[in-house]
């Protein structure tokens, strides 16, 4: 039973001994790492705002910041550390022992982050841009360290890893999309008159651009009818919509001036007689 209470007793000493030793070290580092943590939030704020009057993209904005907090906590965690009597060059040889591991581990991670970054600075596209790449077509809502994300006319979401997209073909709409239509118009047709109804009929959507101009003219000459290709420039966003009212205005106005839209012929003829 002495035993034990001695037990207990130099336990009891040694925390007492720890706490009066450790103790106000211990506070101390903690007081430096919030002051780290406010400071850090502080500067990215500054440096946000710095870089919105430079008019930078937003993605390499957000980039910038996260690495200025990371590198004041990194500063002020240093400082905590020497406070605390930390030996940091084994501290520093074991975490780049521990990092070389990790990094042959997330090989797949790191390449995500080193095109993500390549796409960040290179701007290949930026966020609000209709995209075509890597097998997957939508508007650019989140270009990110690790993955872009795009949204489709469905509200569906696609996430792309960024290695899938740098050293690939991508095709880059812009904020604007130039719709593709193609309406025949039968070979008695005034094609004068039918072209200036489309032009028409394009100036009196508010949809469509007026600038770049649009693209009406006579493309091919089927087996019935006279194809004419309708080609305006509509912004992103009204893209769906405007090629509905396109074409449903298509048919109804040549509807109403008599224009016809023949349906598919073949002349057959029989030749020769019975046996």
């Amino acid at each position: 039973m002495d035993e034990q209470l001695e037990s207990v007793a130099q336990v009891k000493n040694t925390l007492i001994d720890l706490s009066i030793r450790f103790g106000p070290k211990l506070l101390v580092a903690l007081i430096i790492l919030s002051v780290g943590f406010f400071v850090g939030r502080w500067l990215g704020a500054m440096t946000d705002r710095m870089l919105e009057r430079l008019r930078l993209d937003v993605p390499v904005r957000q980039l910038l910041v996260r690495i200025v907090r990371i590198l004041v906590l990194g500063l002020f965690l240093i400082m905590a550390l020497q406070n605390l009597g930390v030996e940091l060059l084994p501290l520093i040889a074991g975490i780049g022992i521990a990092g070389a591991g990790i990094a042959l581990a997330m090989q797949g991670v790191l390449s995500n982050v080193a095109a993500g970054l390549t796409i960040i600075f290179t701007r290949p596209f930026r966020v609000g841009e209709y995209v075509s790449m890597a097998g997957e077509e939508g508007q650019v809502a989140v270009i990110g360290l690790f993955s872009t994300t795009l949204t489709h006319p469905d509200l569906s979401r696609v996430v792309i890893p960024n290695r899938k997209i740098v050293g690939e073909i991508l095709h880059n709409y812009g904020t604007i999309r130039q719709i593709d239509i193609m309406v025949g118009v039968s070979y008695g047709t005034d094609l004068n008159r039918a072209l200036g109804v489309v032009q028409d009929l394009l100036r009196n959507n508010p949809r469509v651009l007026k600038e770049p101009a649009p693209m009406i003219q006579v493309l091919m000459l089927g087996d019935s009818s006279v194809n004419i290709g309708v080609k305006p420039w509509v912004n992103v966003s009204d893209y769906g919509d405007a090629f509905g009212e396109i074409n449903k205005g298509i048919v109804e106005t040549f509807h109403a001036r008599g224009i016809v839209i023949p349906f598919p012929q073949r002349e057959v003829r029989l030749l020769g007689g019975s046996a």
